[in-house]
């Protein structure tokens, strides 16, 4: 499989990463079994970067990572996130960057993945009360005693990227980036290139709406939070964001592939330094995504794409209110 770098002196990993989260929690029912099959079948087929959170599941989700991957980590890059406070019943209490939170929640982190490094670890969303050099210096800390390899911001702003990158090196940035979620092209990118910084991207698939499968909301399960919270797949955006997707499923018919193939293939080729971590449980959807590096698109075909789907053309916020309030910061 194709690889890429992670930063200036980063390890390389597979062009496509898996994304975690949907495995515990937030896209309906969990299935450890399912799930477990599908990193299996990632790591065979020559996926190695893996991306969980301490939040996803509230724990889950890195003890069924840590759990599957017994036996082959050498191989693989594991990236986890802190920062994202819950409490046991899930709910969610804030955003925690303190030093000591810093070094407390990475301990925990370890023990769960069962691990003695972690190889990238981000800050899950800034915390506005703790000074992001406060931050980044435990970080480093961290670094320095051989828990973590690299470390990594997620949804930062711009300001915030440079003063971190001041106090040590950041491998990678993470965000949301996808045909209809574009806003980071304006002054993230630009930042991360400028920093030698490589972009993770999540929800490349746009939360599932990019692969054409999900005709309405209603199809989502009751305990799925695109059907209940995500203004994007509320019945009058989802309609509007319906016509948007025509345009990808034409290019999936011109190409003779999928739509997410399509919208994959399109980000893929944004710059060697950006990093499409979708997430599935499912071995089909794995496939289909890891087929997508076959997918080519010429500079015309690009283009089409861009000017079907401008920046700022979906219908809604991609959060709640709430939770766009713990972005860009």
């Amino acid at each position: 499989m194709e690889q890429r770098q992670l930063g200036r002196n980063g390890p390389l990993v597979s062009a496509l990463g898996l994304g975690c989260m949907g495995m515990s929690e937030f896209y309906g029912p969990r299935n450890d079994q399912d799930s477990t099959a599908t990193i299996h079948a990632a790591i065979d087929r020559g996926i190695t970067f893996f991306d969980t959170a301490d939040m996803y599941g509230v724990g889950h989700n890195e003890r069924l990572l840590g759990k599957t991957i017994k036996g082959r980590r050498d191989s693989l890059t594991i990236a986890t996130k802190f920062g994202n406070v819950r409490g046991p019943d899930g709910s969610f209490l804030g955003v925690n960057g303190r030093p000591e939170y810093v070094r407390s929640s990475c301990e925990a982190s370890l023990t769960r993945l069962g691990v003695d490094t972690i190889d990238l670890y981000y800050q899950h969303r800034v915390d506005p009360n703790t000074p992001i050099e406060e931050t980044v210096g435990a970080m480093a800390e961290l670094v320095r005693q051989g828990k973590v390899r690299y470390i990594g911001l997620s949804e930062a702003a711009a300001e915030t990227i440079r003063r971190a990158a001041n106090i040590h090196p950041i491998a990678a940035l993470q965000s949301e980036y996808s045909l209809w979620t574009r806003e980071v092209e304006a002054e993230i990118l630009p930042t991360f290139r400028q920093l030698g910084i490589s972009f993770v991207a999540y929800s490349p698939l746009g939360r599932g709406f990019l692969t054409a499968k999900i005709t309405s909301p209603s199809e989502l399960a009751d305990s799925d939070f695109r059907r209940s919270a995500n203004p994007r797949f509320q019945p009058d955006n989802f309609s509007r964001n319906l016509a948007l997707l025509e345009a990808v499923k034409l290019m999936a018919m011109k190409k003779g592939c999928q739509p997410s193939q399509v919208a994959l293939s399109w980000l893929l080729a944004q710059g060697n330094d950006i990093i499409p971590i979708p997430g599935t449980k499912r071995i089909p959807y794995l496939l289909e995504n890891i087929a997508s590096l076959d997918v080519v698109l010429t500079p015309p075909e690009i283009e089409e794409l861009n000017q079907a789907f401008p920046a700022g053309a979906a219908s809604g916020e991609r959060y709640a209110a709430a939770q766009m309030q713990r972005v860009g910061r």
